[in-house]
């Protein structure tokens, strides 16, 4: 296990279009699973394959376990790396696609065999060692390339969207495999992936990435909670968040928060914040479960669509203007072109500046 600091890192590119990264500032802890997200074209990627050796840096340092590593070739950084599309060799069987880095460094034999069959235990490809890639299934493919990196013992586990070709349900499967493995493992690893299901069910942290820089880093409930931004807010959590234009006003009761017609208390989190923008225009993020239907209503709605999802219903609406979704419990949601009574767990929202998209 090692600690990887990436200190005032920059990345530019001679094509404009391409993501500049400018004084990136990263510390991952021995052991820790990060989770570097964000839409495509953010930067992701491109820091990972940094860490590894396979960019190289325009500005700044890479330090792995102590060492400064950003002038070294990949493999002298003692790092693994598992790719989108497992890059295995279809000529050779899965135990010589495990052992064959071991095998090019000179290793005793013995020595190989005991790891790439102590990482095929772990595995459960044990029974697979000697198939060639072309007879395995998409998820078996993605294991041998795990188990290529386990045999090399690394300091740290690099991990570029391992998942991404690979169905719904497997996707699922691996997600259980690879925390399941960090945690017997406890390697430093870091993660790239465009899917926030993946971040919010791996990581230990989040670093969310956005036009190659850190829009904001934590525990995936502390993004889902506490978005820094209205960038977070809306890439974090599925469905998305609700935005909503509102004001805030005062009247007998004091300050009051706006939301077309509808009006509801300021959080007592928030009261100190939003009395500084009383009379200004502000923006409301509601995730779709912090709506409810509990006969205690605010506002009434005309359903435009409601989407059945088993133990929940989606119910789509336009609320001060804007379409938004709430997630109700069946027996609570009404049908589509039925009218749908609605709370707004006012102590749940986040509100953001909408000039600057930070949050308040």
């Amino acid at each position: 296990m090692a600690d990887v600091s990436l200190k005032n890192v920059g990345k530019t590119y001679e094509k404009a279009s391409a993501t500049t990264i400018e004084d990136l500032n990263l510390d991952i802890n021995s052991g820790e699973f990060v989770v570097l997200v964000g839409p495509s074209g953010c930067g992701k990627s491109t820091t990972l394959r940094m860490i590894a050796g396979l960019e190289e840096l325009s500005d700044g340092e890479i330090w792995i376990a102590e060492r400064r590593v950003d002038g070294l070739e990949p493999r002298e950084r003692d790092i693994a790396m598992v790719f989108q599309n497992y890059a295995l060799y279809p000529h050779m069987t899965v135990a010589q696609n495990m052992s064959f880095g071991l095998r090019l460094s000179g290793m005793d034999k013995a020595e190989i065999r005991r790891r790439v069959d102590e990482s095929a235990r772990i595995l459960e490809i044990s029974s697979l060692l000697d198939r060639r890639p072309k007879q395995l299934s998409g998820g078996q493919r993605q294991r041998v390339a795990m188990g290529r990196a386990m045999v090399r013992d690394p300091a740290v586990f690099l991990f570029d969207e391992p998942l991404s070709n690979l169905d719904a349900k497997l996707r699922g499967q691996m997600r259980a495999e690879i925390r399941r493995l960090h945690k017997r493992l406890k390697a430093t690893t870091i993660y790239v992936t465009h899917d926030q299901v993946e971040a919010m069910t791996l990581a230990d942290r989040v670093v969310v990435l956005n036009k190659g820089r850190i829009e904001q880093q934590g525990t995936p409930q502390e993004l889902y909670e506490r978005p820094a931004t209205r960038f977070v807010a809306g890439f974090i959590g599925s469905p998305t968040m609700n935005f909503l234009p509102a004001e805030i006003v005062s009247d007998a009761s004091g300050a009051m928060l706006a939301i077309g017609e509808t009006t509801i208390p300021v959080p007592p989190h928030k009261s100190e914040a939003i009395l500084r923008q009383t009379g200004k225009a502000i923006e409301i993020g509601l995730r779709p479960e912090h709506f409810l239907a509990d006969g205690q209503s605010d506002f009434f709605v005309t359903v435009d669509m409601a989407e059945l999802l088993g133990p929940t219903t989606l119910v789509h609406f336009v609320f001060a203007g804007t379409t938004c979704s709430a997630m109700l419990p069946p027996e609570l949601a009404a049908r589509e072109g039925e009218r749908q009574s609605l709370r707004i767990a006012f102590d749940k929202l986040s509100i953001f500046d909408p000039e600057t998209g930070r949050a308040l």
